[in-house]
């Protein structure tokens, strides 16, 4: 099964309105920019975005905020030194925020690829975030009940991918990438190469094709490697 997709284009032309979008990144590190902006050129709207930040500058995510086309993001970090888009979105109650902390954001999209129910985590036990869940005391420690994180669509970069969409990635770049890929219906990835197959050392490789339905071949740029 030949999964490389020719364009970016193609690769994102059934992406309806209203649909949920894992996109991947920590700060610039692993953000599939060139992906985004062929949505942005798409056009899909109404989206639900999951991912760690909410963009900063005018590009990526920033980007599909400022154009209103996000009507609710889910994420641990949404405001920045530079977080004008999400900033004036959101202040005008255009865009709705489900804040996450971070190590919960990680584990509730690893669940949905693992197929865990719900799971107990002491992390926001007693503040804002947990009001209204449920909570219990396990030996003697308060924990509050997370549901998984699940989407209609990943968006991640990796470094090289093969035709079958296995993927390994370049260090950092890594982060979120590897459990989006396990929790969205279609998981797209961007990758600097294309090789063919059997040239991936099978111990190197990060995320198995099984996870993953469509690869672009993108070339780095100056500004995104």
């Amino acid at each position: 099964m030949n999964k490389i997709c020719p364009s970016l284009e193609a690769a994102l032309s059934d992406i309806p309105d209203g649909a949920s979008i894992m996109i991947g990144g920590f700060g610039d590190a692993g953000v599939p920019f060139q992906m985004v902006d062929a949505l942005i050129a798409q056009g899909a709207k109404d989206l639900t975005i999951i991912s760690n930040n909410a963009g900063t500058g005018s590009e990526g995510i920033a980007a599909l905020i400022k154009l209103g086309r996000v009507k609710k993001i889910v994420c641990s970090f949404p405001r920045q030194a530079d977080s004008k888009a999400f900033d004036e979105r959101y202040l005008s109650g255009e865009l709705v925020l489900d804040l996450v902390p971070q190590g919960n954001l990680a584990e509730r999209i690893r669940a949905a690829g693992a197929g865990i129910g719900a799971f107990f985590t002491p992390t926001a036990y007693g503040t804002l975030l947990a009001e209204g869940k449920e909570t219990r005391e396990i030996n003697g420690r308060h924990y509050v009940l997370e549901y998984p994180i699940s989407a209609d669509y990943a968006f991640i970069k990796a470094y090289k991918g093969d035709a079958l969409g296995n993927l390994v990635y370049h260090k950092t770049a890594r982060n979120f990438g590897p459990v989006m890929a396990t929790a969205a219906k279609c998981t797209i990835a961007q990758v600097s190469e294309v090789v063919a197959v059997g040239d991936l050392d099978p111990e190197t490789v990060v995320t198995p094709g099984i996870f993953v339905k469509r690869v672009v071949e993108v070339k780095p740029t100056p500004t995104h490697g």
